[in-house]
């Protein structure tokens, strides 16, 4: 599944979405259906495995293991 930038023709906010097919996105601040796609800018080679070893820290900080294997894991 992709994600994708949205802006809410409503409140102006800025968002990211991963979305299905079958998803029907909303605004999260205000729950208006009325938003703009728009253009991503795509992550840049040199930083990719560090956005992904920072994403994954920081999801271990939040205790947020469900789709990591058991050798990532902290253990206890």
């Amino acid at each position: 599944m992709p994600i994708y930038d949205y802006q809410c023709c409503e409140c102006h906010l800025f968002f990211e979405k991963l979305v299905s097919k079958s998803t029907q996105v909303v605004c999260p601040a205000c729950g208006s259906p009325r938003l703009s796609k728009q253009v991503s800018r795509p992550a840049p080679r040199n930083f990719t495995a560090e956005i992904i070893s920072g994403a994954r820290a920081q999801a271990a900080r939040e205790g947020h293991f469900s789709y990591y294997g058991a050798h990532e894991k902290p253990k206890k």
